[in-house]
């Protein structure tokens, strides 16, 4: 019996997002992770190297002084100087093109690995996460795994310690990373970040974070007695009752002795040894934003810092040239020519990336600090911490129509001068917190009157978190023991008997 073979042609459709960043987009996201120093240091690298970029002949003195140039100066000259200079440096490029034998030389700074996605290299101060994102770089982690590592990096504070509880950690993840973990795998991530130096980096106390320390000490008695010390005497050792700990593990006066020694090498503030940012020390920082103090309408005006960063232009030349290479393009070239003109193309092509990138940083910067300047109004007029609203990433974010990760990289590492004083743009986030009769707190507000009370309390008779509950109170804050005294805990406060007077 004949068989029949029927063949079916099936048309199906399947839609499959991808998404590929540009390389406009890449230098977009580069820029406006720099604060203003970095950037200025940006600028004259790429100015160095991009012969197709110049600085705006016709600017402004930059510190707006009129009279800072001296009379003798000749803007002519020095314009026609550097064009000349410029036209040298091309013209040395395009000889190197002449032979067919030896392919053009890429320009250095391009040079790299991403240079397909049109990467570029800066020669940009190392920030404190900058040296412990190189660490990540060096450990098997994951892509899931680099994205809590990342979040947990930037999560640290100043001194390296981790304040958040890896469960609010796992939640924020969710919500603003979308990345799906839980408090388990944050704390398995965690551990890794611990592992990085200097050691005690990622603890959340004090006592973690010299335990951490002391894992890494070498095997011995002092090591099974430090670590004896911080698990079972710590309470003890917070108080110097260095009596009882020598008591309780049958040590003498040499080797109690050599104990103190031994914790007094220990770094409190692992973070510090790192720094903020080379060269960002209170003394050095820059800051990113003026605010002035409000007009007489309670309007609050600002600058973005744009002292020392020059406004940037196509050169002339490339640009002729480019036009001259268009209008033949109809007509047969030879190779060296047609590799001059991809030359020219190519540096003005990335010169206009560059010109737009810091456009682009400027419109993202104004628009934050806008909406941040907005929801902290009352905070700018007082200055007073009480007075900062709860604001996290997303609120800004929903202000501005920006994406979360765009808002972050405009809040780390810039700083902002007021009338009250210089501050990183964290200082102006703070959680929200639900008191016991439904209302929205802000933490900073309730650390800041907590605060206050102790320090007004009278120090022959400390008051206890039973009494702090009852202060708090009287001033609208209606806040459970427990968190009393886990607020406490966090701002290095002890408790009532070790505040008192003796």
């Amino acid at each position: 019996m004949p068989q029949t073979l029927n063949q079916e042609q099936i048309q199906e459709q399947k839609l499959v997002a991808q998404q590929h960043i540009t390389g406009q987009q890449l230098l977009n996201v580069r820029l406006l992770g720099m604060s203003a120093a970095e950037l200025e240091q940006s600028i004259n690298a790429e100015l160095d190297d991009n012969p197709a970029l110049e600085k705006a002949l016709d600017e402004e003195p930059a510190d707006g002084f009129d009279d800072a140039r001296d009379d003798n100066y000749d803007d002519d000259y020095e314009g026609e100087a550097e064009r000349e200079e410029r036209q040298d440096e091309l013209n040395r490029a395009l000889e190197s093109m002449e032979s067919d034998d030896e392919p053009p030389e890429k320009d250095s700074i391009y040079n790299r690995e991403d240079s397909g996605t049109g990467g570029f290299a800066y020669a940009a101060t190392p920030s404190f996460r900058d040296r412990l994102t190189e660490q990540m770089g060096e450990s098997e982690l994951t892509d899931k795994e680099k994205k809590i590592m990342e979040y947990l990096i930037g999560s640290l504070d100043s001194d390296g310690f981790l304040r958040k509880d890896t469960d609010v950690l796992a939640d924020e993840l969710v919500i603003y990373e979308y990345v799906d973990t839980d408090k388990d795998e944050v704390e398995r991530v965690l551990r890794k970040l611990q592992e990085f130096d200097p050691p005690g980096l990622g603890a959340r106390s004090l006592q973690e974070c010299l335990r951490l320390q002391i894992e890494r000490m070498e095997e011995g008695r002092l090591k099974t007695c430090m670590l004896a010390v911080t698990d079972k005497y710590f309470a003890a050792f917070t108080r110097m009752r260095w009596d009882k700990i020598k008591e309780g593990l049958s040590l003498n006066d040499v080797q109690i002795d050599t104990l103190k020694q031994a914790f007094r090498r220990l770094n409190p503030k692992p973070g510090a040894a790192l720094g903020e940012s080379i060269g960002r020390s209170t003394q050095q920082i820059t800051p990113d934003f003026t605010v002035y103090p409000p007009d007489e309408n309670g309007h609050i005006a600002f600058d973005i810092n744009t002292r020392n960063i020059p406004s940037l232009v196509v050169s002339d030349t490339f640009s002729d040239m480019l036009d001259r290479y268009k209008k033949q393009s109809d007509k047969p070239l030879g190779k060296p020519y047609k590799e001059a003109m991809l030359y020219v193309r190519n540096k003005v092509e990335r010169a206009n990336w560059f010109i737009e990138a810091l456009r682009s940083r400027q419109r993202t910067m104004k628009a934050v600090m806008s909406a941040i300047i907005s929801r902290q109004h009352k905070y700018f007029v007082t200055g007073e911490e009480s007075d900062l609203r709860p604001m996290i990433l997303k609120d800004i974010g929903s202000a501005t129509g920006l994406d979360l990760s765009t808002v972050s990289r405009v809040s780390n590492e810039k700083y902002a001068s007021t009338q009250w004083g210089i501050f990183p743009l964290r200082h102006f986030f703070t959680d929200s917190f639900a008191s016991q009769d439904g209302g929205e707190l802000s933490t900073r507000a309730v650390r800041a009157a907590l605060r206050d009370v102790i320090d007004k309390e009278d120090k022959r008779s400390p008051l206890s978190d039973e009494a702090l509950v009852e202060e708090m109170r009287k001033r609208g804050y209606n806040i459970a023991r427990r968190t009393i005294a886990k607020y406490r805990d966090k701002m290095g406060i002890p408790v009532s008997k070790l505040r008192a007077d003796r």
